[in-house]
C-alpha cells in the first residue's frame, strides 16, 4: 500500500507539472513538444519498475511509421522511452479522464473503428503526422492481448504510408516492432504470467495499474526488425503480411530467449 500511495503520489505531482507545460507546447508548436512525453514517460517507467531491454536498431528515416504488436497500456510509455512517438489509439481513449488528456497531449491520432468511412480520414491524419516527422506508431492487431501471441494485423491503417506519399512528403519507410514482457519480479514469464502485465478485453484499467504498481519490476524487450521502404506500387495487403509474419517472429524469438 505504502508503495501504491508513493507511485500515486509522484505520478500525479509529474502529471499536474507537465500538463500545462505541455499543453502550451503543443498549442504554439514549440520542440519541446516532442521531448516532454519522453521524460515523462521514462519517468513513469522508472516509477513502476519497468526495465527495458532493446534489440535491433530503429530506422533512420524521416517518415517512419512502425507496425507494433500491442498487450497493455504499458505499451505506450515503455515505448516513448525510446524517442518522441505519435501512436494511433480507438476513439474511446479520446473520452477516458486524465488519460485521455495525456493521449489528446501527446498528439495521438484518433480512429473510429466502427465507422469505415472515417479510416481514409485517420489515414491522412497519420500521414500529417509523418510529413512533419513524427515516428507514428500503428497497433496493427487493432486490440490487444494475453502478451502470448500476436493477432492478424489489419490493413486498413497501413495505407497511410500511401497517403503519406500523394500529399507529396516523399519516400515512407514502414518498420515492424515487437514488444515482449519477459520477466516480473526478476523471474521469466510463461503463459501463465504473461496476462498479468497485459491490459485486454474488459479488464478495468485501475485495479490492472495498481497490480502493475504492487508487482515493482516488470522487464520489456524490444526488438525492432528490418525496416521496408513503401512504393507507389506497394500492395498495401501484401505489405501488412510482411509486417505480421515479422512481429510474430521477433515475439516469438523473445518470448524463448
Amino acid at each position: 500500500m505504502l508503495r501504491i500511495i508513493y507511485v500515486a503520489v509522484a505520478f500525479l505531482t509529474l502529471t499536474a507539472i507537465l500538463i500545462p507545460v505541455q499543453w502550451l507546447a503543443v498549442r504554439f508548436r514549440w520542440r519541446l513538444r516532442r521531448a516532454i512525453p519522453v521524460f515523462f514517460h521514462r519517468t513513469v517507467c522508472k516509477l513502476l519498475g519497468v526495465r527495458i531491454t532493446v534489440g535491433g536498431r530503429r530506422a533512420d528515416a524521416k517518415q517512419l511509421l512502425i507496425a507494433a504488436n500491442h498487450s497493455s497500456w504499458l505499451d505506450i510509455p515503455v515505448l516513448t522511452t525510446l524517442a518522441p512517438m505519435v501512436f494511433v489509439a480507438k476513439r474511446e481513449v479520446s473520452t477516458w479522464p486524465l488519460f485521455g488528456l495525456l493521449a489528446r497531449l501527446q498528439r495521438t491520432v484518433f480512429v473510429d473503428r466502427e465507422r469505415r468511412a472515417k479510416v481514409a480520414d485517420t489515414a491522412d491524419e497519420m500521414a500529417a503526422r509523418l510529413a512533419e516527422g513524427d515516428p507514428v506508431v500503428l497497433f496493427a492487431e487493432g486490440t490487444s492481448n494475453d502478451g502470448n501471441r500476436v493477432l492478424p494485423f489489419r490493413s486498413s491503417l497501413i495505407g497511410a504510408a500511401h497517403a503519406a506519399m500523394r500529399s507529396g512528403g516523399g519516400t515512407v519507410t514502414v518498420q515492424p516492432l515487437a514488444l515482449v514482457y519477459t520477466h516480473l519480479s526478476g523471474l521469466p514469464t510463461g503463459r501463465i504470467d504473461r496476462p498479468r502485465v497485459a491490459w485486454y478485453g474488459d479488464m478495468d484499467l485501475l485495479p490492472h495499474l495498481g497490480g502493475i504498481v504492487r508487482t515493482g519490476a516488470v522487464d520489456a524487450t524490444i526488438v525492432w526488425g528490418t525496416p521496408i521502404e513503401v512504393g507507389p506500387d506497394t500492395d498495401r495487403k501484401v505489405l501488412t503480411i510482411r509486417l505480421e509474419n515479422d512481429v510474430r517472429r521477433l515475439a516469438a524469438e523473445a518470448r524463448r530467449a
